[in-house]
C-alpha cells in the first residue's frame, strides 16, 4: 500500500523553554524529528515525506533523502496540514507529529492493514486510568475507561477524503486539535482505532526528554 507521510515540526515548542524548535533537540546525536521520520524512511511503501518546518529550520535538518520534501508551517496546526496536503500525491497519507520520535515499522504496518478495510485509522492507546469529567474543579461524571482511546499519531487517511475535509475546515475557519477530528466532522465514514505497540508519547515538556 503506497502512501505519503506528513511529519509536522513547524511549532515553536514554547512550553519546552529551549529557545529553539524542540524537534531539533538532539537525543544521542539525532534530532527528535529525524527519529520521528526514521520508520517512514525505512518503509518501502512510503513514497514521500512532507516535512513541515520553517525555512530557517529546514536548513538545520541533517538527514538527507530523496524521499523528503519540505513545506512551511502555518499559523495554526490546521494551516500546516492543509499546506502539506497540497504536496501529497499518493492514494493514502499518514499524518504524524514530529515530536513523537518512537513510531515503529510495526505500528505503520498495522495502520496500513487497517486501511485495507477502512478509509481512516488512528494510532493510540486505550486508557488505563479511570477517567473523570471535571467542571470548575468538581468531578461531574465517571467515564467507562474501556471506551476511552487516547489518540496519538500517525493518523492515516485516504488522501482524497482528508483533503476534502481540510478544504471544508479552511473554508469554515474551524479549529480542530487533530486530523481525525477534521475527518469525523466532515466525512461520514468509520475511523479504525489501532493500538500502538510502543509508548509513542509526544515530547511536550522538558521532563519528557528523560
Amino acid at each position: 500500500m503506497k502512501y505519503d507521510a506528513i511529519v509536522l515540526g513547524g511549532g515553536k515548542g514554547q512550553r519546552m523553554g529551549l529557545g529553539f524548535n524542540k524537534v531539533l533537540y538532539k537525543i544521542k546525536d539525532e534530532t527528535i524529528i529525524e527519529k520521528a521520520m526514521k520508520s517512514f524512511l525505512e518503509d518501502k511503501d512510503c513514497e514521500k515525506i512532507v516535512c513541515v518546518l520553517s525555512k530557517e529550520d529546514q536548513e538545520k535538518l541533517e538527514v538527507k533523502s530523496s524521499k523528503i520534501v519540505f513545506s512551511e508551517g502555518g499559523k495554526e496546526r490546521i494551516d500546516s496540514v492543509y499546506n502539506a496536503l497540497k504536496k501529497v500525491t499518493s492514494p493514502f497519507v499518514m499524518i504524524h507529529d514530529g515530536a513523537r520520535p518512537d513510531i515503529t515499522l510495526e505500528d505503520l504496518d498495522n495502520l496500513k492493514k487497517a486501511l485495507e478495510e477502512y478509509d481512516a485509522a488512528c494510532l493510540g492507546k486505550y486508557a488505563k486510568d479511570t477517567i473523570k469529567v471535571v467542571k470548575e474543579g468538581i468531578i461531574t461524571k465517571t467515564l467507562d475507561r474501556k471506551e476511552i482511546f487516547l489518540a496519538q499519531t500517525p493518523q492515516v487517511f485516504k488522501s482524497e477524503l482528508i483533503k476534502k475535509a481540510y478544504q471544508k475546515a479552511k473554508e469554515e475557519d474551524l479549529f480542530f486539535t487533530d486530523d481525525t477530528g477534521v475527518f469525523e466532522h466532515y466525512i461520514n465514514k468509520a475511523i479504525k482505532a489501532v493500538e500502538a505497540k510502543r509508548k509513542n508519547d509526544k515530547i511536550t515538556f522538558k521532563e519528557d526528554l528523560y
